[in-house]
């Protein structure tokens, strides 16, 4: 079964495909070879087809269609289809020796004849591997003894098995150097996953290290402001409690990002993401906090996909986190309904009312590449930009279906 293998491949396999030519003079040579390849192919067939019928009577459309089977074979092996070629031009052995005649030491194919069926041989072998070729050889061989006379059949055997074997060497050698590029490549792109990885670990090291610790100072020192200092009103007592409960939500998500960061696969969190329906909380807490923030959630359907409203929940946290950091004390109004199969998340802030903003949130910000790329993810789009009466939008379409995503 393993010596069929490569007959199979040599009479019904598909060719190897040819990688593009990369040196410029390789496609210099292309550009220009090929017509001169076809005038020179044109003018062979037209003195073999004159030949065939000058010397063994055989009919125009007979030497016509003898002398294309004898040429295609060679226009094939120029595209890169060595194997169809030789399906084409091994029967040509067989029909090409019609009208010829036998004996006197001369040959029963002609000149083209035989110079087509060595170049489309030696095509073939170069491409193989040793399997196939031993098999095209010994299938090559056949009509030689069959048809040649005896003693031109045994120097043709002897050439043909010369090139199979020259063959067989250029060919094991282009598979070896190939495998030797795949390995290379294989190795540069663990590297660079492995470099990668190792700077995940130390991303996520110094975010443990230093942001979360800070974080969690910042919750503990907050929580514990009632019992350090006394008699604080309600409302900053609430402040306090609400300044708390935002850095431990700041801690559990960093534990998270954390966790995929120190991940070689990136594995579901345990805890459930937020969603859709966690923006009016997330809204909520904004007021809280100080922000002057309206919500207008419209109708919302109860079975919006989790990414879609992860992703609403994300941009509307990030933008109404730009709004206090750019635009403090201006107003905002956050907007979320569903339009035409898909959810549209608008986030506007007027002017800002507590002094100059730092800078406007511009395409440079990081968040709004973030928001950006959380919506591509989805198949969606978002815009960001000034309006026409001070103040900035963002807006954010995300399709409902995300089987296309």
């Amino acid at each position: 079964m393993e010596m069929l293998g490569p007959l199979r491949r040599l009479l019904t396999g598909p060719d190897r495909r040819r990688p593009p030519a990369r040196s410029p003079r390789r496609r210099k040579f292309r550009l220009y070879g090929a017509p001169l390849g076809l005038l020179a192919l044109l003018g062979a067939g037209l003195a073999n087809a004159a030949d065939l019928m000058a010397t063994r009577n055989l009919p125009e459309l007979v030497a016509a269609l003898l002398t294309l089977g004898t040429l295609l074979p060679v226009v094939l092996i120029a595209v890169g289809r060595p194997l169809i070629a030789w399906r084409i031009e091994y029967p040509m052995l067989f029909l090409g020796v019609l009208g010829a005649h036998f004996g006197g030491g001369a040959w029963p194919w002609s000149v083209v004849q035989i110079m087509a069926a060595l170049v489309v041989f030696a095509a073939l072998v170069f491409r193989e591997e040793s399997g196939v070729i031993g098999w095209a050889t010994a299938l090559t061989v056949v009509p030689v003894f069959a048809f040649a006379p005896r003693a031109n059949a045994w120097g043709a055997a002897t050439l043909l098995v010369a090139i199979a074997l020259a063959g067989d060497l250029v060919s094991r050698r282009r598979r070896s150097r190939d495998e030797l590029a795949e390995q290379a490549e294989l190795t540069r792109v663990e590297h660079e996953r492995r470099a990668v990885l190792e700077e995940r670990t130390r991303i996520a090291r110094e975010m443990h290290d230093v942001v979360a610790h800070h974080m969690s100072m910042i919750a503990v020192q907050a929580e514990t402001v009632p019992y350090r200092v006394s008699g604080l009103p309600e409302p900053a007592q609430e402040e306090f409690a609400s300044i708390a409960s935002a850095a431990r939500a700041a801690l559990n998500d960093m534990r998270r990002l954390l966790g995929v960061l120190r991940s070689d696969v990136e594995q579901s969190p345990r805890e459930p993401q937020p969603g859709l329906a966690d923006v009016a909380t997330l809204v909520e807490t904004a007021s809280r906090a100080g922000l002057a923030v309206t919500l207008d959630d419209g109708r919302l359907p109860a079975d919006v996909p989790g990414p879609v409203g992860l992703a609403a929940y994300r941009i509307v946290q990030e933008a109404l986190a730009n709004a206090a950091r750019h635009a403090p004390g201006g107003p905002v109004r956050v907007s979320v309904r569903v339009s035409q199969e898909v959810l549209v998340v608008e986030v506007g802030n007027g002017p800002a009312l507590a002094g100059p903003a730092e800078r406007p949130a511009g395409e440079n910000g990081h968040g709004l590449v973030g928001m950006r790329e959380r919506a591509m993810l989805l198949g969606g789009t978002l815009d960001a930009g000034p309006q026409p009466g001070g103040g900035y939008l963002i807006a954010a379409r995300l399709p409902l279906s995300t089987e296309d995503a």
